[in-house]
């Protein structure tokens, strides 16, 4: 896999993302480096390494209609992606479509009415709900999308910095500062309460807080909106240099043109499942490469590429009995997809859910 080039910056601090990597503010040891010999900073065989497989999940919510006669609402099905060492898969696709659902899987923080089947495999273990308990906010770190996550009564600094150890403050609060400084988030904003920030401000802290912790897998849930040209460029830069000391990091965004920056792999949800995984480099010489017809539609609809749209509308998982979920809206749809659910095949070192990619 190809290096990402970075994007330029107007202007670089002193603070090296290795540095914030190697602090952990959630340990009893909360200032204790990782060994030399740690997964996280040891690239040697473990570049390309699957961190996180999700494998064929399942998720429904039980719903109540009229009385206590219950439905089941399904919003992802057959769903399966790779987050690996060492890069940074986005994850793109409509609203609607399952990704932040995913995030949240991933996390155990779904609410009590959820159904969730199928298997996540995490360091090469099975990732359990007490798993991710355990993991969440540790290993695994969220950006979430909405800045209501921030504690509407606790100071910015406090909560970007967490728990540490007194003796550790000060150093957690000149590491917190630096990064501040970095997204032109200004000294007094430490001591604000989030309902003092404008939203650009909530979401620049919110990826402070991610970069701070100590993570293996960092899922970063539409971190861009509200964000300027010079600090979008930043944040991503962040997250290219998180990814090349050899975190997982999985980038979930409307935003195509900002995931084709910095992301080595993109997969594309329609529907509750993935269509496609496509690696970065097959979008050059007009998507040419691209093995799905909907990854081919996101991308003439770009506006470089004359903003085309398909007729039709992406339905509710379920609303899908049998059959491919793109159905109806595909250009070359054949017999076989209005009656079974397409497979995941590898074609040309990507992966594609379509009864048709022999032929593309």
């Amino acid at each position: 896999m190809e290096n990402k080039t970075k994007i330029p910056l107007e202007k670089e601090s002193n603070i090296k993302i290795e540095n914030i990597k190697g602090f952990n503010q959630k340990t009893p040891n909360s200032l204790k480096k990782y060994d030399s010999n740690d997964n996280i900073n040891t690239k040697q065989n473990t570049k390309n390494e699957a961190l996180l497989k999700v494998e064929d999940i399942s998720l429904s919510f039980t719903q109540y209609t009229a009385g206590l006669n219950q439905t089941e609402l399904h919003v992802i099905s057959n769903l399966s992606v790779e987050a690996c060492r060492g890069e940074i898969l986005a994850i793109v696709g409509s609203s609607g479509s399952g990704k932040s659902l995913l995030a949240h899987a991933i996390l155990g923080i779904l609410p009590v009415n959820a159904k969730l089947n199928g298997n996540m495999i995490y360091c090469g273990q099975e990732l359990t709900q007490k798993k991710k308990e355990e993991l969440r906010g540790k290993e695994i770190a969220l950006v979430p999308q909405s800045i209501n996550y921030l504690d509407p009564l606790m100071k910015i600094s406090s909560q970007v910095i967490g728990d540490v150890e007194e003796k550790d403050e000060k150093l957690m609060k000149n590491l917190q500062r630096e990064i501040f400084q970095k997204y032109n988030l200004k000294q007094d904003v430490d001591r604000m309460l989030p309902h003092e920030l404008s939203g650009g401000m909530a979401r620049r802290v919110l990826v402070s807080t991610a970069i701070m912790s100590s993570a293996k897998l960092i899922i970063a849930d539409e971190p861009t909106p509200g964000l300027d040209e010079k600090t979008l460029n930043e944040t991503l830069n962040y997250f290219r240099e998180i990814a090349d000391i050899g975190c997982a990091v999985i980038l979930i965004t409307h935003d195509i043109e900002a995931a084709l920056k910095i992301a080595d792999k993109i997969a594309v949800f329609y529907a509750g499942t993935v269509l496609e995984v496509a690696n970065v480099q097959d979008f050059k010489n007009n998507g040419k490469n691209l093995r799905h017809y909907y990854t081919k539609a996101l991308w003439n609809a770009l506006p470089q590429n004359g903003f085309c749209a398909i007729p039709g509308h992406q339905p509710m998982q379920c609303d899908i009995n049998t059959g491919c979920a793109f159905y109806d809206r595909c250009e070359k749809k054949c017999n076989e997809g209005s009656k079974l659910t397409p497979p995941l095949k590898k074609i040309n070192n990507g992966v594609v859910r379509c009864h048709n990619a022999a032929e593309m």
